[in-house]
């Protein structure tokens, strides 16, 4: 497949890079080349900056209505080039084209979510006054320019978890898609452009992150940074914005505990498990890294466990009925086999997998792959995996697994299975993560997505998400 020379959106213009340089984006499952995108510089990247600020004039000014009217429009554009979107992930990231499904439904909901979310959560508030002197309101006004950058794990649901809040509130918003997966923004560049969209009011930019993500935050134009990705990365990008005072919201890296007691239902808890660890190969943010087994427990889980991933199926292309693509690129692959390499060292055993899979010749492929025997001190356990390894360990009581379960500089995800009431209600509140599942898992654009420690800070999803692109004002009027 081949997507051709694909623009940067800026200014409600597609643009060729100032210096006309371009970089090929390769498709992970063989190698190939799928596209050649416009690479942007640090003078693409002003320039972005001085559309989004023009735009957001604009578009600030126009009536939550009109806003609604516009979004709607990009909404019905994205269902009527659903096809070369979902197309275009598949390549991009290779992953399964159900899968890419995903994506395309986390962009729907969130415009649709969000201009109800905004009409519904933040109207203007009225305060009393105890003298009866003045009357007093809260007044919610956009923060101004948001500047995104996107992981490439999820290309267009990360672009959906931004866009749809900065478009609801007011803000207009620069996007900066993953270098390893920007084709599908890019493309969405397009539809913008295409449907006439107001200028500046959403710019979507990708190139070196010297280049592009330091001029962006270090200018004193934006008015909120937000990002998905690692924590590592969050950690640069708060120190490049002290330029001046933004809002920040980060969703950033995790190690997810997965803990199932003696009382669970064993078959929900297997077929989550499954799910939660290699889904999108296990490159997700909430992906499962730890999982807790009790030890009354621990052996028919693990036997059960490694059967179903033997029966997990490779493969790439949409006529292709598979469970599992491969990993974004060389550098992903080549990092998690030495985490796997390290576990072994130093005493954990692969139950299965761990190896490239010998008839996929090209491409970055690497087994589902199950470990036992893993414990605290071993570089898989500690650090946040983002591939398709399952580390199985086993306890015997509460205080221990909960120890165990909170033993991470991350905190974003967290996952439970028990019937005991008692338990659930301790774990829920001793648990040090952003999100507690219980018994089930379930993800949604009306439900709040966030971390604490170095998963985050702020929140994707919800409506809470639109508090980072709105500022409060009390205006106050002598009677």
């Amino acid at each position: 497949m081949d997507f051709g020379n694909l623009k940067m959106y800026i200014g409600g213009k597609l643009l060729d890079s100032q210096d006309k340089s371009t970089k090929k984006i390769i498709c992970p499952a063989n190698e190939s080349v799928i596209a050649n995108i416009a690479w942007a510089s640090s003078v693409d990247s002003e320039l972005a900056l001085d559309a989004a600020q023009v735009g957001f004039k604009n578009w600030s000014s126009f009536t939550l209505e009109k806003r609604t009217d516009w979004i709607s429009k990009l909404r019905d554009a994205v269902l009527k080039n659903e096809e070369i979107l979902r197309t275009a992930i598949m390549f991009e990231m290779g992953k399964t084209y159900e899968a890419s499904h995903e994506d395309i439904e986390a962009l729907i909901n969130s415009l649709n979510f969000y201009p109800k979310a905004m009409k519904t959560h933040f109207q203007n508030i009225n305060i009393d006054d105890e003298e009866n002197t003045h009357t007093h309101s809260m007044v919610y006004s956009p923060v101004g320019v948001a500047v995104a950058y996107l992981a490439w794990n999820f290309p267009l649901l990360n672009v959906a978890f931004k866009i749809g809040p900065a478009l609801a509130s007011g803000c207009s918003i620069i996007i900066k898609p993953s270098e390893s997966s920007p084709v599908s923004a890019y493309i969405l560049g397009k539809i913008l452009h295409d449907i006439n969209f107001p200028a500046g009011v959403v710019n979507i930019l990708c190139g070196d992150p010297e280049q592009v993500a330091t001029t962006l935050s270090k200018s004193t134009i934006p008015r909120l940074v937000t990002m998905i990705g690692s924590t590592n990365t969050g950690k640069r990008v708060i120190a490049d914005s002290t330029t001046s005072i933004k809002k920040l919201s980060m969703e950033l890296g995790g190690n997810a505990p997965f803990i199932v007691f003696d009382d669970a239902d064993f078959e929900a808890a297997l077929d989550l498990a499954i799910g939660i660890k290699f889904g999108n190969s296990g490159q997700i943010c909430v992906a499962a890294n730890r999982f807790f087994i009790h030890k009354n427990i621990f052996d028919s889980f693990l036997k059960a466990y490694v059967e179903r991933v033997n029966k997990i199926k490779l493969g790439f292309g949409k006529n292709e009925k598979v469970d599992m693509g491969p990993l974004i690129n060389f550098q992903a692959r080549k990092r998690i086999m030495n985490l796997v390499k390290d576990a072994v060292n130093n005493g954990a055993h692969v139950e299965t997998g761990g190896n490239i899979p010998e008839k996929f010749k090209k491409g970055y492929w690497l087994e589902p792959t199950v470990l036992s025997n893993v414990n605290s001190k071993m570089k898989i356990y500690k650090e946040e995996i983002f591939g398709p390894v399952a580390c199985i360990m086993s306890f015997d009581h509460e205080n221990e697994v909960l120890t165990l379960a909170n033993d991470t500089k991350y905190g974003l995800a967290s996952y439970l299975f028990t019937k005991d009431k008692d338990r659930i209600e301790y774990f829920s509140k001793n648990l040090d993560f952003g999100e507690v599942q219980v018994n089930g898992i379930k993800y949604a654009i009306y439900l709040p997505h966030g971390g604490v420690k170095d998963s985050g800070l702020g929140h994707d999803c919800s409506h809470y998400a639109l508090e980072d692109y709105l500022s409060k004002k009390r205006v106050s009027i002598a009677i």
